[in-house]
């Protein structure tokens, strides 16, 4: 506790919670010689979630970040378990069962990630878990997986041995003081009201946990959280204390895990029949204003399928007494991701929404939110963890409720290529959906929208003999590679509504733009502009298209999931003289791509579509049919053809005269799917797995987009990495067996070593080629180099092949 507990009247840096997450974040600002930082809390440190959290530490993730994140976190507390303060850091190891072929499988791609972390995870048998754990049954057990740098902690330890160093580094700390408003001057945070009374801040981090949402709201500030009721049990003793540990255990096929704890086990699960707590009817995230250290009332009627999990899994469980249940709440998003970074409102910063896993990650978060606070960057790539993530959508609270639930009842299922989730839909829809139903679609949901992934009406044009191997081969369809030919011998009309749209305009539009972009955007009006928006690092923090509209207007077109984070990166850096608005549900978007694109085209404008009046990478506007359009001359899929922009109203009716228009040429309607394999022929990057802030142009083969000749965020480093050299390019590789097709995220290795893992890939229907793009040493970044790609515990042979597969002079966009 603070001595002086008399605010003071200001601080640089006011954190909001004195949860681990809370207290992390201080810690790491203290380490970073942050001296001026303030530490509320309602009522006492882990009073909030921390508390009753079961302070596993499992370090392997889907995610990369996530599991640098966490790999952090298992090292943090091993440092502070040796400190005056420490943490109750058991290292005791992991294991994850495998009880279907399926887990199987995904156990091995697990373990092929975690060779490009260098983590020690291997496969066992159901006989060496035991051997681990003996109190468990091998009933139904194929295998598993056993990582022995995993174990667990004590939350309310580490929380307590957390705001020690912090304290320690300066930081003052204030119990038993409630937040009561946050006040804001010019967009920006400027002061946080307590009933304790008032501190002036420049930067206000909202570490709220389950009341985060609350304390967003108080900054105008929407923080998608939902509270879900987690239980677990407390055993009596099950076996003696003599100084060993029993490894931590998930059986994820049957909801429920395990750790020790004292002499007893604990024991809990992610039930199917969830329970979102203080959202009931009309009562969206009314938690009671006393809830400080207090759990829910016991549900073992809904912890009856759980438990008989359990007893099935391990038999002690059905004769050991129950010292106590637990049942708290816990912050979910609706992706099971954090919620991070900084808002909308300037110097506002959220850490929230832990998911049950925030103690894994709660060393991570806090290193990589005080380098964000300190230094503007938060060294990684957390773009899937960014607040700015979410949609307009998302401040519906029904909305987000039914996303989390959802998200709740499936945490442990297998997260197979292209799963789509089924909550909420369909809320966003193009002008031409229900053309797209009629004719057979398969639809995908991307940030609420409804999005056609191929249409099972094209199915009869594919070659069903064509279906990947494993993984890959779920959720596939040979309409895919229809679609695909169709376009590259004839034509494809895509919907591409769904794409984030974003309005730039006001006096200095062109010069914010060509500050932030690594492309010279502020050419003549109708110019169409690939590029690149980086950060200081030179890392790739946007990719999108740039239109210049008027002297003074510009339209960015970027990916649908990425709207709502690249205009916070733009607001971020705009002046008072720049209006940034999305306009994404305003046009409908339709893409026409193939060779006979301009045949269909031609009869329905008044548009000269010639190579002179009308160049590749130019916008005009025109009409099509009855509707007026603006016509940008851009591809994603390497061939000749146009997006073609309409306002909303228009767009069943543009649809329409497209499609009868293409009918005597064979045009076909294609969907996302298609779209992915043609661009992986091209070499066409994806911001999010090809692209990120950790990769800068040159690297991922963009230089083409840099122009050094003019000042722009980023170049200095850009320089600098020039003169240093490349140590990684972004190669192209074929694998020998066309059949074999990665999903991403594969070990890739070089003469026996492992050196990086797959970005993206998929199959190419023109080359006959499973295709897969990877980051690699320079010096093997060159065609025919021999790799080797390990899909489901097979190395699958492959080789560096010339980039682009197809069309490598680019003739066919041009022609």
């Amino acid at each position: 506790m603070a001595t002086d507990r008399t605010l003071p009247a200001r601080a640089r840096v006011v954190v909001i919670g004195g949860g681990v997450g809370g207290t992390s974040i201080a810690y790491h600002l203290a380490e970073l010689g942050e001296r001026d930082v303030v530490l509320l809390d309602r009522a006492e440190l882990t009073s909030g979630s921390t508390f009753h959290s079961a302070g596993l530490v499992g370090q392997l993730r889907a995610d990369p970040t996530l599991t640098r994140m966490n790999t952090y976190s298992a090292e943090l507390y091993a440092k502070l378990e040796a400190t005056e303060h420490p943490v109750g850091w058991v290292p005791c190891g992991g294991i994850r069962l495998a009880c279907t072929p399926e887990r199987l499988q995904e156990t091995r791609r697990q373990i092929g990630w975690a060779r490009t972390f260098d983590l020690p995870l291997r496969e066992i048998s159901a006989a060496e878990a035991k051997e681990l754990f003996p109190l468990m049954s091998t009933d139904g057990v194929l295998g598993g997986s056993y990582l022995p740098t995993d174990g667990y902690v004590d939350p309310s330890q580490l929380t307590y041995s957390l705001a020690a160093g912090a304290r320690a580094g300066g930081v003052r700390i204030f119990t038993k003081t409630r937040v009561l408003g946050i006040d804001l001057r010019d967009g920006r945070v400027h002061r946080v009201r307590t009933d304790s009374g008032e501190i002036e801040a420049e930067i206000v981090v909202n570490c709220g946990g389950m009341f985060a949402a609350e304390i967003g709201r108080m900054a105008g500030v929407r923080v998608p959280i939902v509270p879900m009721s987690h239980q677990y049990l407390v055993t009596d003793p099950v076996r003696p204390r003599d100084g060993t540990h029993l490894p931590t255990l998930r059986d994820p096929d049957n909801l429920v895990y395990w750790r020790e704890e004292v002499d007893g086990l604990l024991m809990g699960g992610y039930e199917r029949d969830s329970r979102p707590w203080a959202q009931s009817g009309a009562a969206f995230e009314a938690i009671p204003a006393d809830f400080n250290g207090k759990l829910l009332s016991e549900d073992w009627d809904r912890f009856t399928e759980i438990g008989a999990n359990a007893e099935a899994r391990v038999p002690v469980m059905g004769t050991i007494g129950v010292r106590r249940m637990i049942n708290g709440p816990e912050a979910f998003t609706p992706d099971n991701e954090f919620c991070l970074g900084e808002t909308e409102v300037g110097g506002f910063f959220v850490a929230a929404g832990f998911c049950a896993h925030g103690i894994a990650g709660a060393g991570g978060v806090g290193k990589v939110m005080a380098e964000w606070i300190v230094s503007g960057d938060p060294g990684l790539d957390v773009s899937h963890m960014d607040i700015r993530r979410f949609g307009r959508h998302y401040g519906s609270p029904a909305y987000t409720r039914k996303r989390v639930v959802e998200n709740y009842e499936t945490y442990y299922d297998i997260p197979y290529p292209h799963r789509e989730r089924s909550a909420g839909r369909p809320l966003r829809v193009s002008p031409a959906y229900s053309w797209h139903v009629e004719h057979g679609a398969t639809f995908g949901e991307k940030s609420g929208w409804e999005r056609v992934n191929q249409y099972e009406s094209n199915v009869d044009g594919g070659d069903a003999s064509l279906r990947p191997h494993d993984w890959a081969g779920r959720n596939w369809s040979p309409a895919i590679g229809a679609e695909h030919i169709a376009t590259r011998e004839r034509a494809g009309l895509f919907d591409e509504s769904s794409f984030a749209k974003i309005s730039v305009s006001g006096r200095g539009a062109a010069e914010l733009l060509n500050w932030l972009c690594a492309n010279d955007v502020a050419r003549e009006i109708g110019a169409v502009t690939y590029t690149q928006a980086l950060n200081a690092r030179g890392g790739i923090e946007c990719d999108f298209t740039v239109t210049r509209l008027a002297e003074d207007e510009f339209m960015i077109v970027t990916g649908t999931a990425f709207g709502s984070h690249d205009m916070g990166w733009l607001r971020k850096h705009a002046g008072p003289d720049v209006r940034i608005a999305d306009v994404t549900g305003q046009f409908a978007c339709f893409a026409l791509w193939g060779p006979r694109a301009r045949d269909i085209l031609a009869p329905l404008t008044p548009a000269d579509l010639g190579n002179e009046a009308f160049p590749y990478l130019t916008a005009q506007e025109t009409t099509v049919g009855d509707v007026p359009v603006r016509a940008l001359r851009v591809t994603f899929v390497g061939e000749l053809g146009w997006e073609l922009y309409c306002s909303a109203e228009y767009g069943a009716a543009l649809w329409r005269a497209l499609w009868a228009a293409g009918e005597e040429h064979g045009l076909v309607a294609g969907g996302y799917r298609a779209i992915d394999s043609l661009r992986l022929e091209k070499g066409y990057r994806l911001w999010g797995s090809d692209l990120s802030p950790e990769v800068h142009p040159y690297e991922a083969g963009l230089g083409f987009c840099v122009k050094l000749d003019k000042p722009f965020l980023g170049r200095d480093a850009l320089i600098a990495a020039r003169e240093r050299g490349l140590t990684r390019k972004l190669a192209c590789l074929v694998l020998d067996d066309p059949r074999h097709v990665v999903l991403g995220s594969e070990p890739v290795r070089v003469d026996g070593k492992v050196l990086t893992r797959v970005t993206s890939g998929g199959y190419g229907y023109t080359v006959g080629a499973s295709i897969a793009y990877a980051y690699l040493p320079v010096e093997l970044a060159k065609p025919g180099t021999r790799a080797e790609v390990e899909l489901f515990g097979t190395w699958v042979p492959a080789v560096v092949s010339k980039q682009p597969l197809f069309d490598p002079r680019g003739e066919r966009v041009r022609q």
